[in-house]
């Protein structure tokens, strides 16, 4: 029987990947999964699929992805140029035609998440511009193939709860968010022709977390 993964193994792997992030983000890569439901999303990929993550920071959950749930290629975008700089480092071990990280502009996504079967929206979507949100669904899924599956993943607003999310990006993003609901967010999915086949809500220590698992 395979060992059932725990935050302890995602810990020890990532510990080995982390010099060349610099110290604060190396303590970001190396503990997230403390405070984020890695482990569940991890086992939402099948072996073999080509995978996309959209704001993949410095690429630690793909690096995850990799080592516990082999799949065939792994692609993130992010609007920082130092975070893909990090992810580029941190992968540098991988074989260079299992992966890619891209710097995006923030408004038009890449031909290459066309190919992807699952793209990943991990803590992306509170920090969008109200303004922008909807079309950067309506792209977002217009760009997916038929079949992949959108993999979202936020903060939920309805908690009171949530205020201790908003003072952690002051802390560590320098902002607010601008979390929505998980009603909220699978209304927003659906009216965009996801049709909703997964849910979870889970509260990881103060961190109310929602994932909606949706497909085109």
């Amino acid at each position: 029987m395979q060992k059932e993964l725990t935050n302890s193994d995602i810990i020890r792997f990532l510990k080995t990947k982390t010099d060349a992030a610099g110290i604060i983000n190396s303590l970001k890569i190396k503990y997230r999964s403390l405070i984020c439901p890695f482990i569940s999303l991890i086992n939402m990929v099948q072996p073999g699929e080509k995978v996309g993550d959209v704001g993949c920071g410095s690429g630690q959950f793909l690096l995850l992805l990799n080592e516990f749930a082999n799949p065939s290629y792994l692609y993130g975008i992010e609007i920082s140029k130092t975070l893909v700089e990090n992810a580029n480092k941190l992968s540098s071990t991988l074989q260079k035609s299992k992966y890619d990280f891209e710097e995006y502009n923030g408004s038009i996504f890449p031909a290459r998440l066309a190919h992807m079967d699952v793209i990943f929206l991990i803590d992306v979507f509170h920090h969008l511009p109200i303004k922008d949100r909807q079309k950067f669904i309506q792209d977002l899924v217009r760009i997916m193939k038929p079949g992949c599956r959108l993999i979202f993943k936020d903060i939920d607003a309805s908690s009171p709860l949530v205020y201790v999310n908003k003072l952690h990006d002051i802390l560590f993003a320098r902002e607010i968010g601008n979390e929505i609901s998980f009603s909220e967010a699978k209304s927003l999915l659906s009216d965009n022709g996801l049709q909703i086949i997964e849910q979870e809500k889970r509260t990881i220590y103060v961190y109310p977390h929602y994932t909606i698992v949706a497909k085109k």
